[in-house]
């Protein structure tokens, strides 16, 4: 017998999962059931696709017993079983980066016990321990003849040994027979979990959570024998299956109630949540599968790690392929979870295979094409509600913008990048994704609006859709480039999500309208000035923006006139074919070298601090004015200065003048 200790991280969890972290133990059987279930769907796959696996023979089942007087509850699959390697690997460690942030996100979360944070991260078998005192696992791997026992009471550490065949051990659970694989989870319950050792309860849970398991679930248990007068005559060994076993998603739409589609969800994402929206298809013709798929009601902890994990199942024919291809969904629809299900993959098919396989091609197209028309009648139906004065309002339109609001706050992000990545679709993107404005409608934390409801605001002179990028929608809202603009009657939408100075650019148009960014050159052309007026101007500033230039000489690219420039001195932009500043920051961010952007140094040339400088000889005063000019414009920016004790120090030279 050799003794391990348990990862660091492994140990934490099972510190707050003994210690109050779920307010509901009962989904633990739940954790563990689709484990089992998860086991045999990997073997019926290695069985038709692995050839040390084809000649496995064994009835994928999982089998429940539990014994009352000893308060001993087991779940036992006929699945892949496990090895030494396995039971370190799956039992041991936690193998996932971001391990650290998801403890201290659960240690931290007041209402962990409702979210399930810990199902969602794949670690669900370590929720039996909310129940049990001590957890035994004897498992045989298939085409293997070592047998071993992992166990553990959840404090630091855990044993592995081997055990012999004609162990009594190794017989309990049939792992004495060559044929027999799988695992069998045996839990000793704690004095506050003996309801579980019960037929009823285990049975009342089973059909609750796990229904449809698409394997059969056996019960085990005795039952008295009567005579006619009511006495125990005897008793009697009994096996009920206690699920529907059959594949949900494989069912008619019209037999199925929502919470059938609730705790299948629930099954194969491990959340204790009801799923915001889920989207059912059955398509036959030149191709026939069957898609489930659904959005959760929050974004999955993993989003925006770089090792994410596809939420989404690849079956052919109601067996398991795998739920590890990114193939099969585009990335920005990572947070979507569900089924896909081919009548036309072979069996066999490789990973190698599926990343060019015109057939899964044709599905993924076509997924993605129904849900994001799904998206976009979400995003219709609250918009059509929210015209509906509040207190008239529906409970169905409530309903309608709430769910709204939830999709937008969660993955309004990650469908941007569809505008980046998936050309094909970007018209139908730019239709779902809101935005922050100007506008009363786009203020507030659950206002948003669309390209659609900006084009029906414009002004009927505008000819273009106008947005500021940065990082802090306050800052944003107040910027000095948005004076000329609002005294126009131009609404600009706020654009405060780091990816927008990348994915914005690359839509460049909605519809017939131009993007522009009002935080880069170019964008100033519908403002109204007078062009010979603009043009004297920009001659009488001549040298006021030579001694500014002159002053910061390699800091800017330019320094011009402002069009758009009321009450703030100054203001900076890009050029229109230079990376924004929020790519470089990004591209600093992931430790690499940024192309180092000039800005452009826009002036007020009325405003009192640069009146200063039209008569202004002194080189020294001209220089701490430049400096504070383009200090102060690149601090409202959301830029970082480079140093800023030499912006403090020029500040307090003008102050004691």
């Amino acid at each position: 017998m050799a003794e391990y200790q348990f990862q660091t991280e492994v140990n934490q969890l099972l510190k707050l999962i003994i210690h109050s972290m779920y307010s509901n133990k009962d989904i633990f059987l739940r954790e563990i059931v689709s484990n089992a279930s998860d086991a045999l769907d990997k073997l019926n796959y290695l069985k038709v696709s692995d050839e040390t696996y084809k000649g496995v023979k064994s009835e994928p089942r999982i089998d429940i017993t539990f014994d009352d007087p000893n308060k001993i509850l087991t779940v036992q699959d006929s699945g892949i079983g496990m090895n030494e390697e396995d039971l370190n690997n799956n039992l041991g460690t936690i193998a996932r980066s971001g391990t650290k942030a998801f403890i201290e996100k659960i240690a931290e979360d007041k209402n962990a016990g409702e979210s399930n944070l810990i199902g969602q991260f794949g670690v669900g078998f370590y929720s039996a321990f909310m129940a049990a005192k001590r957890i035994n696992v004897y498992t045989r791997k298939a085409a293997s003849d070592k047998i071993y026992k992992w166990s553990s009471d959840g404090t630091n550490s855990y044993t592995i040994e081997e055990i012999k065949a004609d162990s009594d051990e190794a017989k309990k659970y049939g792992f004495d027979k060559a044929e027999t694989c799988g695992s069998a989870i045996e839990m000793l319950l704690n004095d506050d979990s003996k309801e579980y050792a019960s037929r009823w309860k285990i049975e009342e849970l089973i059909k609750r959570y796990s229904d449809h398991i698409a394997f059969p679930i056996y019960l085990h248990y005795t039952q008295n024998k009567y005579d006619d007068k009511g006495n125990i005559t005897g008793s009697e060994d009994k096996v009920d299956q206690v699920n529907s076993a059959s594949a949900l998603w494989k069912r008619s739409k019209s037999e199925l109630k929502k919470e059938d589609y609730d705790n299948f969800y629930k099954t194969i994402s491990h959340d204790g949540q009801e799923p915001l929206h889920y989207v059912h298809t059955h398509a036959e013709g030149t191709q026939e599968y069957t898609t489930l798929f659904y959005v959760p009601q929050n974004a999955p902890f993993d989003m925006y790690q770089a090792d994410y994990q596809s939420g989404v199942k690849l079956y052919v024919k109601r067996v398991f392929i795998t739920d590890d291809d990114r193939e099969l969904l585009p990335a920005y629809l990572r947070f979507v979870r569900g089924i896909i299900d081919s009548e036309d993959l072979p069996l066999n098919v490789s990973r190698e295979i599926l990343q060019q396989n015109r057939i899964l091609e044709t599905i993924k197209s076509a997924s993605v094409k129904k849900l994001l028309s799904e998206f976009k009648k979400m995003g219709e139906a609250a918009d059509k509600a929210k015209k509906t004065e509040a207190d008239k309002r529906s409970d169905d339109e409530k309903a309608a913008i709430e769910k709204w609001n939830k999709f937008v706050k969660n993955f309004n992000r990650p469908m941007k990048e569809g505008l980046y990545s998936d050309y094909a679709n970007r018209e139908e993107i730019s239709e779902i994704v809101r935005f922050k404005s100007t506008d009363a409608a786009g203020t507030g934390d659950d206002n948003w609006t669309s390209f659609a409801d900006y084009v029906q605001r414009m002004k009927p002179e505008q000819k273009a859709i106008y947005y500021i990028t940065g990082t802090d929608e306050k800052n944003l809202r107040a910027s000095p480039l948005l004076e000329a603009y609002k005294k126009k009657g131009f609404e600009v939408l706020i654009m405060a999500d780091e990816i927008d100075d990348i994915v914005i650019p690359s839509l460049m148009k909605y519809k017939e309208f131009d993007l522009k960014a009002v935080n880069r050159a170019g964008s100033d052309d519908e403002l109204g000035v007078d062009k010979d007026e603009a043009k004297k101007k920009e001659e009488a500033f001549k040298p006021v923006q030579e001694k500014i230039k002159k002053a910061l000489g390699e800091r800017v690219k330019d320094v011009v006139l402002s069009k758009r420039l009321s009450d703030s001195p100054s203001c900076i932009v890009v050029d229109e074919n230079d990376p924004g500043i929020q790519m470089e920051r990004m591209m600093r961010a992931m430790g690499q070298a940024g192309p180092g952007i000039k800005p452009i140094l826009e002036i007020n040339g009325d405003h009192a601090i640069v009146k200063t400088l039209e008569s202004c000889t002194d080189e020294a005063y001209i220089a701490d004015v430049s400096e504070v000019l383009f200090d102060q414009a690149l601090l409202v920016s959301g830029a970082e200065l480079k140093d800023p004790m030499e912006f403090v120090k020029a500040m307090n030279k003008l102050l004691s003048k």
